[in-house]
């Protein structure tokens, strides 16, 4: 199946999608994600289900979609005074909420969407995280700090959490991500090849 078109934004199907996400919210809240069906949806969206076929395709890709729009960061990452301060900071509170109950279903709502065919490559939640990490090191570039590549933090930081998170074989802890976090400062100013990151993933921290 071809991906659907992206709709324009702002206007009618900025009000759908806003009206649709939020009876999600609500009815996951209410009824529970199990329960979840297509028309419940539109009838408490006051839309009908042909127009959340035709804009989503199925529920699968629309818990999908809601589950991106929670990636969206609300503020911006905590300004602590140096880059290891607010990626430490910002990873803890990344730690935390992939680690709920609310954050690993959003995890596994994207993924299930991305198996559907649908999701672009590369996922947009990967272009929200990735979008705060490049505010924190743009403020220690201002600073004038050596700061590592958004890259670096996105293989060194934020994979091993969601690894975890979703598949063992133990839960990250703030321990393992403060020094997740010491690694990547330890290569600031280093732009790391493919067979560095490599390296790095084979003998970065398994264990608490």
């Amino acid at each position: 199946m071809n991906p659907r078109p992206a709709p324009r934004p702002g206007g009618r199907s900025a009000r759908v999608q806003a009206a649709v996400h939020r009876a999600t919210h609500e009815l996951t809240e209410q009824i529970g994600r199990a329960q979840l069906t297509v028309p419940l949806i539109a009838a408490h969206a006051g839309v009908t289900p042909s127009t959340i076929y035709r804009r989503w395709g199925d529920l699968a890709e629309l818990l999908a979609d809601v589950a991106l729009d929670r990636f969206r960061a609300d503020t911006e990452p905590a300004d602590t005074g140096s880059v290891e301060g607010d990626l430490q900071a910002w990873a803890e509170q990344f730690f935390e909420e992939m680690g709920s109950e609310v954050g690993q279903a959003m995890l596994r709502d994207v993924l299930a969407g991305r198996s559907q065919g649908e999701m672009p490559v590369p996922c947009q939640c990967a272009a929200y995280t990735a979008s705060q990490i490049e505010i924190v090191l743009a403020r220690g570039t201002a600073r004038g700090e050596a700061v590592p590549a958004v890259d670096a933090i996105m293989d060194g930081v934020v994979a091993p959490i969601i690894y975890r998170t979703l598949f063992g074989p133990t839960r990250a802890s703030h321990a393992l991500v403060r020094g997740l976090v010491r690694g990547c400062m330890a290569g600031a100013g280093h732009q790391p090849s493919d067979s560095d990151l490599a390296l790095a993933g084979a003998a970065g921290p398994m264990l608490d």
